[in-house]
């Protein structure tokens, strides 16, 4: 229950306590975001000793594990963005950010789950002994399990899409049409030559504005819906979702910047509804 309620600290503190603006300037904002984590791991960490551990040693329990999680995971984002910065990656590479992303997660996982087997003695065996065997999990775990699925399912697979999507022509207006019109001119020319005509086209792209909090939300309803589709092994429904989203977009389909950022965009987020989908299965079944 410890691992799965710090994991679950770290996702809070991560993705719902962090603004954009700490985001966009983390370097800056790097000491808000520690005392975030601070905050949500002595929590944790005080309620455990108080209600759960018989033999209360605060060095043990709570101080040591505290400072190895903050600290491990200031040096972890400090070495992160000096990384980025000496590597100097684009923002057309929008790949090297997901894996520095997706690496950047798993080694606070790491960090959390070393934390614990070090100073709380929480064997490796008995952590992949119940992830193996789900119905050793409880139902509080169960259920912390679930909400933690639903985190990733959302705000954080949200998060790794954005960065996989990165930046493209209209990527935040809807396309609408395109539109062309044609002017005839006609002057008098000179005596020996008559009237001339003058013939000019005008050619118009249609964008409005695309509403991002509305697709913020369909992109999180679209992925739970698919993790509870697969959980339940309904995958034919999985395709009538697709279905429905490419019938709404169809209009859009016009533009080729637009398919193609729709296609990677609505392929990634079912890659990832169904992976989470199997896995919550495998762990809950």
């Amino acid at each position: 229950m410890l691992i799965l309620c710090l994991i679950l600290a770290h996702l809070i503190a991560d993705f719902y306590l962090q603004t954009n603006e700490m985001v966009k300037d983390k370097q800056k904002n790097i000491k808000k975001h520690i005392i975030h984590h601070f905050f949500m791991s002595a929590l944790i960490l005080g309620g455990f000793l108080i209600f759960q551990f018989k033999a209360v040693n605060i060095l043990h329990s709570f101080i040591f594990p505290l400072v190895f999680i903050v600290v491990s995971h200031f040096l972890i984002d400090v070495v992160k963005m000096k990384m980025l910065d000496t590597i100097k990656i684009s923002n057309e590479e929008n790949l090297k950010r997901l894996g520095f992303f997706i690496l950047d997660q798993l080694l606070h996982l790491f960090m959390i789950i070393l934390a614990c087997h070090l100073f709380i003695n929480i064997s490796y065996n008995k952590i992949l002994e119940v992830f193996a065997e789900g119905s050793q999990l409880g139902t509080v775990n169960a259920w912390l399990f679930i909400v933690i699925m639903v985190i990733l399912t959302t705000s954080v697979s949200g998060h790794a899409i954005r960065i996989l999507l990165g930046s493209i022509p209209n990527q935040l207006l809807s396309f609408e049409g395109r539109y062309a019109f044609k002017a005839d001119r006609q002057e008098e020319g000179f005596a020996n030559r008559g009237k001339m005509g003058l013939t000019e086209e005008y050619h118009y792209t249609i964008f409005s504005k695309h509403d991002l909090s509305r697709g913020k939300l369909i992109g999180y309803i679209e992925r739970l819906l698919v993790l509870v589709l697969t959980f339940y092994s309904a995958y034919p429904a999985i395709g009538f979702i697709v279905a429905a989203k490419s019938i709404a977009r169809f209009k859009q389909m016009d533009d080729r910047n637009w398919a193609e950022y729709f296609l990677l965009g609505t392929l990634t987020s079912m890659f990832i509804g169904i992976s989470l989908g199997i896995i919550l299965r495998e762990v809950l079944t």
